[in-house]
């Protein structure tokens, strides 16, 4: 799915009075508000969907696929996402 695909989504469930060009500024606003806040260190946790953090990765020894040699990866900040207990069941339920 892509952001377009997800702005169309987002304009069938809000319903008619709403304009694509709107739904599409709504999911860039959300989406951009989630990104500043985990830019800034905060977590987002939104109920019964999931918890977005920044979680920090240790300094590590790598290796190069071409050569086998040792090659040290730093430490560094990723971006990770935690689905709820809710979430996970009802894909699980989905897929089996």
């Amino acid at each position: 799915m892509t952001k377009a695909d997800l702005v169309v989504r987002v304009h069938e469930a809000i319903g008619p009075g709403v304009t694509k060009k709107d739904c599409a500024v709504l999911v860039d606003g959300f989406l951009n508000a989630i990104k500043q806040a985990m830019v800034e260190g905060e977590n987002i946790e939104i109920r019964g969907f999931g918890t977005f953090k920044v979680r920090d990765r240790r300094p590590r020894l790598g290796r190069n696929p071409r050569t086998g040699e040792p090659v040290r990866v730093p430490a560094r900040a990723v971006p990770v996402f935690k689905p709820s207990r809710l979430f996970k069941a009802e894909v699980e339920k989905t897929h089996q």
